[in-house]
């Protein structure tokens, strides 16, 4: 019994010093993703391009699983697509084009060309719109709640907040290859990123969230490092249990040989759209990052929705502007958990060293009855 109470105390402390190993980026997220988070309204839950006739048609979703009504807290933060338009891009690796669209020749040197910064009134109406270095007027936008178009039964039945926008194909003359990204701000301070669809969803990529993409490569390389020496630092030891911590790591936080690209997502008009060719709203992304090697979210959602798996949105999208489906119907948002693990942490913490101390205590006093013994026993007559 003593030994399962130290063995379950030392898996404990070694997953909290896990988790303090773990950037701070941690604390913000991007969907599905199952960190913390902390900022609901910075958070990011997709970014869509396709194209319409002569027309590209740019979606950026935030806040996710909204359910409660207006008013909202959206009047302090910055939302920002930035496209990339010199950047050489190639679309000749075919590993890379499944999985990410194409590969960026120098990730070292991407940078925005353009952008477009939107900022929103507190009922989600458009407060203002800041296009940079677009050659043509924006069309048209659209903004305010609309059903979340993940295909994901976590997020059934819940809403986004969402900003459309018509953007002429005349706002980039000439112009074949994108690689564009988005960002959400509260002040100076980046809070969320978005690339390739899924990709900053995976807790391997949470660190990517307040970084750059000219930074990314760097990034990963550094926690390659750090998890392969984690991981083999926990493989050496006979214990089955580091070995199982060690399994927990490669599946959610090893950096895979294919991770090191930059968290962008590519569009261009060689082929057809659709993931990872940009994003259309009925493009099943779950699935498709599944067929170049992640799982996890294809995995719950089996695992929350049951079978057959849903393939579609849980709502239809609309034939034409704004194309993401209408809101579902504002109810009070579930209030998150009160309770604190730590109270039962302190308490293990606190039965092990008393036990500890006890067992110690009766092996001292044993110790001292059996000297005590010893020096009373009769001398031996010579």
């Amino acid at each position: 019994m003593k030994s399962r109470a130290f063995r379950g105390l030392a898996v404990l402390s070694l997953a909290a010093a896990l988790l303090a190993f773990t950037p701070s980026a941690l604390r913000a997220s991007d969907h599905a993703d199952p960190m913390n988070l902390t900022d609901p309204y910075a958070n990011i839950t997709g970014l869509f391009i396709f194209p319409k006739g002569d027309q590209l048609i740019l979606v950026f979703n935030v806040r996710r699983a909204l359910t409660n009504p207006k008013p909202y807290k959206l009047s302090d933060y910055r939302y920002v697509v930035n496209f990339d338009l010199t950047t050489p891009v190639s679309f000749d690796n075919v590993e890379d084009r499944m999985r990410y669209g194409g590969t960026v020749i120098t990730p070292e040197k991407l940078h925005a060309d353009a952008s477009i910064t939107i900022l929103l009134n507190d009922d989600a109406t458009l407060k203002e719109i800041t296009p940079r270095n677009l050659k043509a007027e924006i069309a048209k936008v659209f903004t305010g709640v609309r059903d979340d178009p993940f295909i994901f039964p976590r997020f059934f039945k819940k809403n986004v907040i969402s900003m459309v926008m018509s953007i002429p194909m005349a706002a980039f003359p000439g112009q074949q290859d994108f690689i564009l990204w988005g960002n959400t701000y509260k002040g100076d301070k980046q809070f969320d990123h978005v690339g390739r669809s899924i990709r900053s969803q995976l807790p391997r990529f949470e660190a990517l969230n307040t970084l750059q993409p000219k930074d990314h490569v760097a990034e990963l390389m550094k926690l390659q490092k750090k998890w392969n020496d984690i991981s083999d630092w926990l493989k050496s030891f006979k214990e089955w249990w580091t070995a199982q911590i060690a399994a927990l790591i490669e599946t959610n936080f090893l950096i895979r040989k294919y991770d090191l690209k930059p968290d962008v997502m590519y569009y261009t008009s060689r082929f057809p759209p659709g993931f990872p060719n940009g994003r259309q709203l009925p493009d099943d992304v779950s699935a498709q990052v599944c067929q170049t090697g992640d799982c996890i979210l294809q995995e719950l959602s089996f695992i929350e929705g049951g079978w057959p798996r849903a393939v579609v949105n849980d709502k239809p999208f609309l034939d034409d502007w704004p194309y993401v489906a209408e809101q579902f119907p504002d109810s009070p948002e579930a209030a998150p958990p009160t309770r604190s693990i730590y109270p039962y942490i302190v308490a293990a913490v606190l039965l092990v060293a008393f036990i500890s101390w006890a067992v110690i205590e009766i092996i001292r006093r044993l110790i001292l009855f059996l000297l005590v013994k010893w020096r009373r026993r009769p001398a031996v007559a010579t």
